[in-house]
């Protein structure tokens, strides 16, 4: 078993706080927690699963979260994605295979990431996703009585979303992870995910009757289900899509989600 090693990069006045196993040179997967109080730590099994499979994996805090410096209020869609893409420029050979998973919020982020990596990524898992609408991505996160909460609150802005054509066009493995209850993200926002992932790549709906929203802790006390997941990403045969349900709605406010 390949042990946890800390690690820090300092970005745009952060300090990032991350974590990583196994070793360079090889497929890389990062692990992107949710919004909220959602952190790295409930993604630490998974780094451990990612790297007794054979591949280098890597979580980290997001500015104004967990270990790392920086106010949640000030943090964007944007500046997510700008950190990702630092951690991994900073800490993978550049051409190394990616795989992305992204809980709720991260969703967003991994479709931003698919769109700047390309081919370079082989794998997307998606576990309770939210996107947002183009709109949304430059504005502060704010306290939850700006502009970014007003906008992802409104019905249906989400499907102005940019991560939907991203995931439209993505030819590599998807595998989406689906509660059973989801409190936060509208089911019309899951199969519209659903959907987009089904027009070109090798898809995978993987179904957790009994979780809910924050799979990020479901997958932490639940080790057969989370080695299950690492498995239909890495090598396992599609399952067969589950139906698409409807239903409008807005995405769930960044100061109530998570991982």
């Amino acid at each position: 078993m390949d042990e946890l090693t800390d690690f820090s990069h300092q970005y745009d006045g952060e300090r990032l706080s991350g974590v990583s196993a196994g070793r360079p040179g090889r497929t890389t997967a990062l692990l992107l927690h949710g919004a909220g109080n959602g952190s790295k730590e409930r993604l630490l099994p998974f780094v451990t699963d990612f790297a007794d499979r054979g591949c280098r994996a890597l979580a980290f805090d997001f500015s104004g979260h967990g270990g790392s410096t920086g106010a949640l209020a000030e943090l964007s869609l944007r500046r997510r994605f700008e950190q990702a893409v630092a951690v991994l420029d900073a800490h993978v050979p550049a051409g190394d295979p990616l795989v992305l998973v992204g809980f709720s919020m991260s969703g967003q982020t991994v479709a931003d990431l698919v769109r700047h990596y390309g081919r370079r990524v082989a794998a997307v898992g998606l576990c309770a996703p939210a996107v947002y609408t183009r709109e949304a991505w430059e504005l502060p996160f704010g306290t939850g009585a700006g502009r970014f909460s007003a906008l992802i609150r409104t019905p249906d802005s989400w499907r102005r979303s940019p991560a939907l054509e991203a995931y439209r066009a993505y030819e590599g493995r998807a595998v989406l992870a689906v509660p059973g209850t989801d409190t936060v993200i509208p089911p019309a926002v899951t199969a519209a995910v659903q959907e987009a992932l089904s027009a070109g790549s090798r898809f995978t709906r993987f179904e957790l009757p009994g979780a809910d929203h924050f799979l990020g802790r479901w997958f932490r006390d639940h080790a057969e289900d989370r080695k299950a997941f690492v498995t239909a990403l890495l090598d396992g045969p599609p399952r067969v899509p589950g139906p698409l349900v409807g239903g409008t709605g807005g995405t769930g406010d960044p100061g109530g989600t998570g991982s």
